[in-house]
C-alpha cells in the first residue's frame, strides 16, 4: 500500500501560496507537534516532516510550481504517561477528589496524598509544560459520565479499564478542563507551602485534624467530632464570619451550627455610652435595629387578666387554663395579672404564676394595695428593653381598715412605647352606679404616674387624667357594673336555648350604657363579649347564686384598653375561664397585639432587674412536680397485673 507521502505526485501542480502564508494550522518556522505518546526527539535531530523540503532555485528564475510533501498529523493530546502506566487494579482503586477536598487542602497548604502522611519537599518539580486548566495525571481530571461508565465495565470499554479514557477525544478533556476552570474555587496544583514533617508517632491534634490524611486511625473521628464552632453569628448569609471560626476543618463540619445573636461591631461599642441615643441611631439599645431583631412587625403579644378571688386561701390545682388558654397557639410576650380580694399568701400566688409560666418568663414587677395584687411577667430576653417600673395606688373606701376597694397602677416604657396597667375594685351594689362613677374619677385624678420615666408625648398629656399620659393603657378589674332588669329577666335570657343570646344580655349592661353617655372610661374600648356573665357563681359549681340573696348574674369583670394612636391595639381573644371554680367570680382575660415603636436611650433602664428568688422557686416547684408525676406513672405501671384466661 503506498504511503501518504507518495500519493502526492510531483508532476501535478500544487496550489500557489501567497508570500508569507503557510499551511493552515502550522506556524512559520515551527515544526508540527509530535504525535501523542511518541518518544521525544533527540537534540539536534530534524523532524521527519522537514526532511522533504523543496530544493532551492537560483535567484531570478521562476521555479516550477512544486509542492513539498507534508505528512498530516492529528492534534496534540495531553501527555498521559502516569495514567497509562497504571495497571488494571490500581486504576480501579483510584479515587478522584471532590472540590471540597481540594478546597480544604488548598486552605491548609497540604498536598494531596494517598491516605498516608506524605509531603512533597520544597524542591518538587513544577509542571510548567502542562497546558493551562489541564492536570498532568488522570487522578486530577474530574470524572465525567463517560469515564464513570468505563470504570463500571461498560461494553464500550472493551474490557480495558483505560480504554474509556485513552480512547476519548480531546474534546472530552477540554470540556472537563473548561468545567474545572470555570469554578472559582479551583486551587493551584501545588500547595503554597509544604506541611511540617510528621513523624509516625504523631501526637499533635491540630496537625492531625488540619491535614485530614490519617483517616485510618481509630481515634480520628473521636478527635474530629468535638471541633464544632459557631460558623456565623446570624442566619443571614451576608453576615461576616465569626472570629470563633478559625479552624477551616471545623468551619466545614459546622455548616448547620448557627446562632440568632447578631454580631456587635467594636466601633459601635466604643462610640456609644448606652445612656444617650436618638431614634435613628444605628446602635441604640432601644432603637429601630434592636426592635426589628425581636419584633420584625413591631407587634408585641400581650396577655391581660383579672380575677376576683373572694379571699379564698385555696388556689386552683392548675392555672394552665387561665394563663395558657387552648385558643392561643403560642405563649405571649408579656403577662399582666390583676387580682381583687386576693388570697392571704400573696407570695404563694406569685409562685404559682411563675411555676405555670415556666423558666422562659421572669417577674418584672409586682405591687399590692391591700388585697389588690398585680403581677407583671415578661419574657426573660426582653427585660433589657424595659425602663424602671413605677407604681401608684388610690384608696376609694377610706373608712375600711382593709383596703378592699381602690385602684393599683403600674407603668413602664418598653422600647419607645409607654404602658399603663390599672386594676380596680369599684363599689358593689346593683343600684350604686353613681358611686362607681366617683371611684373612676378619683382614680384618674389621683394616680401619680409617671414619676421618673419621661412622657413619650407630653403635648398630648393632661394633668387631670392619668390615662392621657401613656401610649397604651389597659384598665381591668372588678368594676361591679351589673345587668339591670332583675334576676328573673336575666335568667330568662340565659335559659332560652343551648346558645345564650349574649347581645340581648348586654343591652341591660350598666357599663356599656354609661360608656355611651361618656361619663366613664372616656376614650376606652372593650373587645366583643362572647362569654357568659362572670358573676355570681356558687363555689365549685356552674350554677349562678342560689342563696337567699339571689344576686343577678352580671359582667362585673372587664378588660378595657385605650391608645394614643388609632389601631395600635388589636384584640385577639376575649374570654373567661369556666374551669376555675374556687371563687364566685370566673377569671376574665384578653389577648392583644400592641404596636411598639423605637425609643431613645435617655430613659432610666431597669437593667435586667427581676425577682430572682421567685424565679428559682418556681423552677424547683416545676421540677419536683414532674418527678412526682413520673414516679406515680412508674408505680401505676408496676402495679398493673395482666391475667391471661
Amino acid at each position: 500500500m503506498p504511503s501518504k507521502a507518495e500519493s502526492l505526485r510531483p508532476s501535478e501542480p500544487a496550489p500557489q501560496l501567497p508570500e508569507g502564508r503557510t499551511l493552515q494550522g502550522q506556524l512559520p518556522g515551527a515544526p508540527l507537534a509530535p504525535r501523542a505518546g511518541s518518544p521525544p526527539d533527540a537534540p539536534g535531530s530534524e523532524s521527519p516532516a522537514l526532511a522533504c523540503s523543496t530544493p532551492a532555485t537560483p535567484s531570478g528564475e521562476d521555479p516550477p510550481a512544486r509542492a513539498a510533501p507534508v505528512t498530516p498529523r492529528p492534534p496534540a493530546r495531553p501527555r498521559l504517561e502516569r495514567a497509562l502506566s497504571l495497571d488494571d487494579k490500581g486504576w480501579r482503586r483510584r479515587r478522584f477528589r471532590g472540590s471540597q477536598e481540594w478546597d480544604l487542602e488548598a486552605r491548609n497548604g497540604t498536598s494531596p496524598s494517598r491516605g498516608s502522611v506524605q509531603s512533597e519537599g520544597p524542591g518538587a518539580p513544577a509542571h510548567s509544560c502542562s497546558p493551562p486548566c489541564l492536570s498532568t495525571s488522570l487522578q486530577e481530571i474530574p470524572k465525567s459520565r463517560g469515564v464513570l461508565g468505563s470504570e463500571r465495565g461498560s461494553p464500550s470499554s472493551g474490557g480495558n479499564p483505560l480504554s474509556g479514557v485513552a480512547s476519548s477525544s480531546p474534546n472530552l478533556l477540554h470540556r472537563d478542563a473548561a468545567v474545572v476552570g470555570s469554578s472559582s474555587r479551583l486551587p493551584s496544583l501545588l500547595p503554597p507551602r509544604p506541611p511540617p514533617a510528621l513523624s509516625l508517632d504523631i501526637a499533635s491534634d491540630s496537625l492531625r485534624t488540619a491535614n485530614k490524611v490519617d483517616s485510618d486511625l481509630a481515634d480520628y473521628r473521636l478527635r474530629a467530632q468535638p471541633l464544632l464552632v459557631r460558623a456565623h453569628s446570624s442566619l443571614v448569609p451576608g453576615r461576616p464570619r465569626s472570629p470563633l471560626a478559625c479552624d477551616d476543618c471545623s468551619l466545614r463540619s459546622a455548616k448547620s451550627s448557627f446562632s440568632l445573636l447578631a454580631p456587635i461591631r467594636s466601633k459601635d461599642v466604643r462610640s456609644r455610652s448606652y445612656l444617650e441615643g436618638s431614634l435613628l441611631a444605628s446602635g441604640a439599645l432601644l432603637g429601630a435595629d434592636e426592635l426589628a431583631r425581636y419584633f420584625p412587625d413591631r407587634n408585641v403579644a400581650l396577655f391581660v387578666a383579672t380575677w376576683n378571688m373572694q379571699g379564698q386561701k385555696e388556689l386552683p390545682p392548675s392555672l394552665d387554663e387561665f394563663l395558657l388558654p387552648a385558643e392561643a397557639d403560642y405563649a405571649q410576650d408579656l403577662y399582666v395579672i390583676g387580682v381583687q380580694e386576693g388570697c392571704s399568701d400573696r407570695r404563694e400566688w406569685e409562685t404559682r404564676l411563675q411555676e405555670t409560666l415556666g423558666p422562659h418568663y421572669v417577674l418584672l414587677s409586682s405591687a399590692a394595695h391591700g388585697v389588690l395584687y398585680m403581677s407583671l411577667f415578661i419574657r426573660r430576653d426582653l427585660i433589657w428593653f424595659c425602663s424602671e417600673v413605677e407604681c401608684s395606688t388610690v384608696t376609694t373606701r377610706i373608712v375600711s381598715q382593709i383596703k378592699t376597694k381602690g385602684a393599683l397602677g403600674i407603668s413602664f416604657t418598653f422600647f419607645g412605647t409607654s404602658f399603663l396597667f390599672i386594676t380596680s375594685h369599684f363599689t358593689s351594689g346593683d343600684g350604686k352606679v353613681a358611686e362607681r362613677l366617683l371611684d373612676y374619677t378619683r382614680t384618674v385624678q389621683a394616680l401619680a404616674l409617671p414619676r421618673n420615666v419621661p412622657d413619650t408625648n407630653p403635648y398630648r398629656s393632661s394633668a387631670a387624667d392619668v390615662t392621657t399620659r401613656f401610649d397604651e393603657v389597659f384598665w381591668f378589674g372588678d368594676f361591679n357594673f351589673r345587668l339591670s332588669g332583675g334576676r328573673t329577666a336575666v335568667d330568662t335570657l340565659l335559659c332560652q336555648g343551648l346558645v345564650v343570646d349574649v347581645p340581648a344580655l348586654l343591652q341591660h349592661d350598666q357599663l356599656i350604657r354609661e360608656m355611651r353617655k361618656g361619663s366613664i372610661f372616656k376614650g376606652f374600648q372593650e373587645p366583643d363579649i362572647h362569654f357568659l356573665p362572670s358573676y355570681k357563681f356558687d363555689i365549685g359549681k356552674d350554677t349562678y347564686d342560689s342563696t337567699s340573696k339571689q344576686r343577678t348574674p352580671s359582667y362585673t369583670d372587664r378588660v378595657l384598653y385605650r391608645s394614643r394612636h388609632k389601631g395600635d391595639i388589636c384584640p385577639v381573644i376575649y374570654s373567661s375561664c369556666p374551669g376555675i371554680k374556687t371563687s364566685d367570680h370566673r377569671p376574665v382575660y384578653g389577648l392583644f397585639r400592641v404596636k411598639v415603636r423605637p425609643g431613645r436611650d435617655n430613659i432610666p433602664l431597669a437593667a435586667g432587674k427581676f425577682d430572682r428568688e421567685l424565679y428559682l422557686l418556681g423552677i424547683k416547684r416545676r421540677i419536683s412536680k414532674e418527678i412526682q408525676r413520673q414516679q406515680a406513672l412508674q408505680s401505676q405501671n408496676s402495679s398493673t397485673i395482666c391475667s391471661v384466661s
